[in-house]
């Protein structure tokens, strides 16, 4: 049984689908399933844990995953999941799932997840029109050209880059249920966030080790 854990766990690593590595390893698909499953609520509940509140420069934006129309933004969004997210720069990036980007959720998350005094950058959504409160605030304009002689560096480029390695890497999933997507979500979460390390053995020291306690 420890060596079939062990070959599934691998399968995740690569991110094959559940059927495709029950397929390879002669398995039954909810036995993979099951698994997965584990993993990806070890990985939930460690995003929620892992690291202090960010500070120092945090660039922050929502984005939406699935559906099958566009919508307008923060409401009516085509039944697509809505996700916020807050990337702190040369660290880690912190991503919820909500139900309304208004100015009332968006800065609840911000306070909690960040520290006083920070530098922000976002974009011109009318709802982070309070955020100076917490700290520095830097608006980028996509629509022109950002110039600014200040020292620091005005753009979101690093959390457009996590959407863009968030659905990508869940291309490889073929599509996932609205219902599942907040565990997929963390799991893309998870893995940016220790890109740099060896990911295959974090996972096994994850896995095995809630078992034992």
């Amino acid at each position: 049984m420890l060596r079939r854990e062990l070959n599934v766990i691998v399968g995740f690593y690569q991110q094959l689908p559940a059927s495709q590595c029950a397929f390879d390893l002669g398995m039954g698909y909810q036995a993979v399933t099951r698994i997965y499953n584990r993993i990806r609520n070890l990985l939930t509940h460690l995003c929620e844990l892992e690291g202090a509140k960010m500070s120092g420069e945090i660039e922050m934006d929502e984005s939406y995953f699935g559906g099958r129309r566009k919508g307008q933004r923060g409401r009516a969004a085509g039944g697509k999941s809505v996700v916020f997210g807050l990337l702190e720069r040369d660290g880690r990036v912190y991503t919820k799932v909500v139900q309304s980007v208004d100015a009332h959720t968006l800065m609840e998350i911000i306070r909690k997840k960040s520290r006083k005094g920070s530098v922000y950058y976002t974009d011109s959504f009318r709802s982070y029109n309070s955020l100076h409160r917490f700290g520095k605030h830097y608006r980028v304009n996509h629509s022109h050209t950002f110039k600014t002689k200040s020292k620091y560096h005005s753009h979101i480029n690093g959390i457009e880059g996590f959407w863009s390695f968030c659905k990508h890497k869940l291309y490889n999933y073929r599509g996932v249920s609205k219902s599942n997507f907040p565990l997929y979500l963390k799991e893309m979460e998870w893995r940016y966030n220790h890109r740099n390390e060896n990911m295959l053995q974090l996972l096994i020291d994850i896995y095995f080790g809630y078992i034992s306690n």
